[in-house]
């Protein structure tokens, strides 16, 4: 599993799986997966992360996003 945060837009990506893609959903607003032709998931997309209480926020990110 690989783990991407993008401060600038406070999107985190998960990635499981080097798979194709062949289908995408939303969960929510803010959550999307992304699935491979077996079903497995590849990929899941969290749209403000820190803002919705995902991963927690740190005083030093601050800087890196804007308010």
């Amino acid at each position: 599993m690989k783990a991407v945060y993008h401060p600038q837009d406070d999107i985190l990506v998960l990635h499981f799986s080097d798979k194709p893609i062949v289908r995408e959903t939303s969960q929510d607003w803010n959550v999307n997966l992304s699935y491979a032709d077996d079903g497995t998931v590849v990929e899941m997309v969290i749209l403000d992360a820190v803002a919705s209480g995902l991963i927690p926020f740190h005083a030093g990110d601050a800087g890196r996003r804007a308010a």
